[in-house]
C-alpha cells in the first residue's frame, strides 16, 4: 500500500486539538503499521501561507513548508480549523489559501476540512454541490459562505465523494479515525482507538458509538480479546466454545465475564458487528443481499434482514439508495 501524503494547510489562531487531534490519530496509525514491519500509511507535512503563526493557547508555531506548487495524485489536503469568531478571509494569507486550494485540489484529491476548515473550503468553491458540515455555531456562516452547499446539522462528520467535514474540535479525531478505517480497514482503525485510549469513537451519520468500538470501554484483557478475535473475522461461525478457548476460561464463565465487562451479550455483540460489516457492504458495494449475508457471517439474506431490524429502522435496500444519493 503506498503511502499518502496528507498536507496539514495551517492559519493563524489554528485550534491547538484540530492540528494535534487528527494529526496524532495518523501518527499513531503509522507507528501501527511500521510496528508489523510494513510501511506508514500517511506521510504528514504541514503547509502555510505564512511563515509563522499564534496558535489557539498562545504558543507559536514556524518550520512548515510553503504552499506547494503541485500536489501528488493521490494526495490529502487537511484544512484546520481556527480559534474564535468566524474566520477573517479578507487577510492576504487566507486569500491565498483559498486561491491555492481553488488552483491545485482536484476532485481526484481527498479534502478535509476540520471543524471551521470547512469554511475555508467553502470559500475556495470546493464544498458546491456536496453534503458538508461545520461547528455547529458555524453552520449559519458556512451556508452563506457555500450557498450552493448542502450543510448539515448534527453530524459528527460527513463525506460526500472525497471531500470530508467534520463539526467541532473532538470531530476531528473522528474523521481522522474514519480515515484510517477507510484506507486500512475498520479492524486495524480499532486497534489505533485503543492505542489512543480513545474507546468511543462516533459514526458520522449522527452522534453515536461506532459499532466497531462499542462496549470496550472497560480493561479486562480476555475480553478484548475475544472481541478483537470476532472484529478480525466477523464472518466465521463463532462458537461459545472457540469464544472460550481464546479467553482461556469456560463457555459459562465466559458470558458471565462478556455480560458484566462489556455490558452486552456475546450473541449480540456478535450481531453488532455482523451489521456493521453488512452495512458497509450494502451502502459501498454492488454485492446482492444474499452475496452480503455470506461474507458477514449470516445464513441467508432472510436472517441478515432479521437481524438488521434490530438495529437499523431504515431496510438495506434505502440505506443502499441513501448512500448512492450522497455520492
Amino acid at each position: 500500500m503506498r503511502t499518502i501524503p496528507v498536507y496539514l494547510l495551517l492559519r493563524r489562531d489554528v485550534l491547538m486539538l484540530d492540528l494535534a487531534g487528527p494529526a496524532e490519530v495518523l501518527r499513531f496509525a503509522n507507528r501501527l503499521r511500521e510496528a508489523e514491519g510494513q510501511a506508514a500509511l500517511f506521510a504528514l507535512r504541514y503547509i502555510s501561507a505564512e511563515t509563522r503563526i499564534a496558535t489557539s493557547v498562545g504558543l507559536e508555531l514556524a518550520g512548515f513548508g510553503p504552499l506547494p506548487a503541485a500536489l501528488e495524485d493521490d494526495a490529502a489536503v487537511m484544512l484546520v480549523g481556527c480559534a474564535g469568531a468566524d474566520d477573517d478571509f479578507g487577510t492576504p494569507a487566507a486569500q491565498a489559501a483559498a486561491a491555492w486550494l481553488k488552483q491545485r485540489v482536484t476532485p481526484a484529491h481527498r479534502l478535509l476540512g476540520i471543524c471551521t476548515g470547512s469554511l475555508l473550503a467553502g470559500h475556495a468553491g470546493l464544498l458546491d454541490d456536496r453534503q458538508c458540515t461545520t461547528h455547529h455555531s458555524h453552520c449559519d456562516s458556512l451556508r452563506e459562505i457555500a450557498p450552493r452547499a448542502r450543510v448539515l446539522e448534527n453530524r459528527i462528520y460527513v463525506q460526500d465523494g472525497n471531500v470530508y467535514t467534520s463539526a467541532g474540535v473532538t470531530a476531528g479525531i473522528d474523521l481522522a479515525l474514519h480515515l484510517v478505517a477507510e484506507t486500512a480497514g475498520h479492524p486495524f482503525a480499532a486497534a489505533v482507538a485503543r492505542a489512543m485510549v480513545i474507546y468511543m469513537r462516533r459514526s458520522g451519520s449522527d452522534p453515536q458509538f461506532s459499532p466497531w468500538l462499542a462496549h470496550r470501554n472497560h480493561l479486562h484483557p480476555a475480553i478484548h480479546r475475544v472481541q478483537d478475535a470476532i472484529i478480525a473475522d466477523p464472518a466465521r461461525d463463532w462458537s461459545n466454545a472457540a469464544l472460550a478457548g481464546i479467553a482461556c476460561t469456560s463457555e459459562r464463565h465466559l458470558t458471565r465475564l462478556f455480560r458484566e465487562h462489556a455490558g452486552t451479550g456475546i450473541v449480540d455483540y456478535l450481531h453488532r458487528i455482523r451489521i456493521a460489516l453488512a452495512r458497509d457492504l450494502v451502502t459501498q458495494s454492488r454485492l446482492d443481499m444474499e452475496r452480503i449475508a455470506e461474507r458477514a457471517g449470516f445464513q441467508s439474506s432472510r436472517q441478515l434482514r432479521r437481524v438488521w431490524k434490530k438495529f437499523d429502522s431504515l431496510p438495506p435496500g434505502e440505506a443502499r439508495q441513501q448512500a448512492a444519493k450522497s455520492i
